[in-house]
């Protein structure tokens, strides 16, 4: 492939804060076609403290306008600085209020799609936000007619043609892993930590799992939560676990730097996800290549990225019941989470950042190739 000049749109750059699986995504595929010798730039919102201009691992990132209004402000920074530049190909990375990209710039898109909220966004916004994001979702299939789609699972593409994009112009690519960050190492673990990764947000439904807390204590007495990540909810969640009387067993460790996440990932029996919703789950493979099992709601992008049997357990979201129980299996039977381990280290092998984004260029000229 030639080089290229490639253009992003996100919401959040990876040194955002507030970055999570969308972000590390996008970056890992722009990184890996900067060192294949292509010229990137990613356009996205700025945050606290931070320059607008920088360079992270040779892609080139503009900060502009604020996490409020980014689809607007990302837009007319393309029309004010962007527009006359050559660019080969636009990806745009749809995982929160589309940019409706099509409409204003001048080289072909590829939209990237971690997963859409859909009727999800009522549980986490009031209702004239929540609507003014359902709403803009609605219209995409219109406004990405003539776009090619790449959907980070099969749940994504189900629910992105479900919504009237047609099928054959969605293709898939799982996200990858970094194998020499998340890996087993044999260490000894404690059989009573139960772990949770991710953001703090009431559609994340992290209330499930303390909830389910409270019934894994009866069995195991002596049971940890460790809860990483932060976010608006957490105060609230910290004030559910005081009521259950889960105030010396559910612990909230807000962020943490990578080498610690995986430091507990190596130590966790099990990693817990009761989302109802998700792209894939990028969080569900890097505990399963440290060797761990995660019990999970059997919702979109998780029965994607679980192997319900031989990673760990899906249950059925929302019934609390359930996902005690299977945290309970893990915790008590060193038989089974010893076979899940081994299941888990196989099935994160399959991953990689480097297979992810060679896939992904593929794709990038098909549709340089058909413009």
């Amino acid at each position: 492939m030639k080089s290229l000049r490639v253009l992003a749109f996100n919401w959040r750059d990876i040194e955002n804060p507030d970055a999570g699986g969308a972000e590390i995504h996008l970056h890992e595929i722009l990184r890996w076609l900067v060192g294949q010798g292509h010229s990137t730039t990613l356009l996205s919102s700025s945050f606290s403290g931070c320059r607008p201009n920088v360079e992270i691992d040779g892609v080139r990132v503009l900060r502009r306008g604020k996490w409020f209004n980014a689809n607007f402000a990302l837009a007319f920074a393309y029309l004010r600085e962007l527009r006359h530049d050559d660019f080969d190909i636009v990806l745009e990375d749809i995982n929160k209020i589309p940019f409706y990209t099509p409409c204003f710039v001048r080289a072909p898109v590829l939209a990237i799609v971690p997963h859409l909220f859909g009727t999800t966004v009522f549980q986490e916004a009031s209702f004239p936000f929540a609507m003014y994001v359902y709403s803009y979702e609605l219209v995409i299939p219109l406004v990405y007619r003539n776009v090619r789609f790449m959907a980070i699972s099969e749940s994504t593409k189900r629910d992105l043609a479900k919504r009237g994009v047609k099928p054959e112009k969605i293709g898939v690519i799982e996200c990858g892993l970094d194998h020499s960050l998340y890996k087993e190492t044999g260490t000894p673990r404690d059989p009573k930590l139960v772990l949770y990764l991710g953001r703090l947000r009431k559609y994340k439904c992290v209330h499930l799992l303390i909830r389910a807390m409270a019934k894994v204590r009866e069995s195991v007495p002596d049971v940890r939560l460790v809860i990483v990540g932060d976010g608006p909810h957490r105060p609230q969640l910290e004030d559910l676990a005081r009521v259950l009387g889960l105030g010396g067993v559910v612990e909230f460790r807000g962020h943490v730097s990578s080498e610690e996440k995986v430091s507990l990932l190596r130590q966790a029996a099990v990693v817990a996800n009761p989302s109802p919703k998700e792209g894939w789950g990028l969080t569900v493979v890097e505990a399963n290549a440290c060797g761990v099992p995660v019990v999970a709601s059997r919702s979109p992008g998780l029965v994607d990225s679980i192997r319900d049997g031989e990673t760990g357990f899906l249950v059925e979201h929302g019934n609390v019941e359930q996902l005690a129980q299977g945290l309970v299996e893990v915790l008590v039977n060193k038989e089974l989470r010893e076979r899940l381990s081994k299941g888990a280290v196989r099935w994160a092998s399959r991953f990689s950042w480097e297979g992810c984004a060679r896939r992904t260029a593929e794709l990038i000229e098909q549709v340089v190739e058909a413009s």
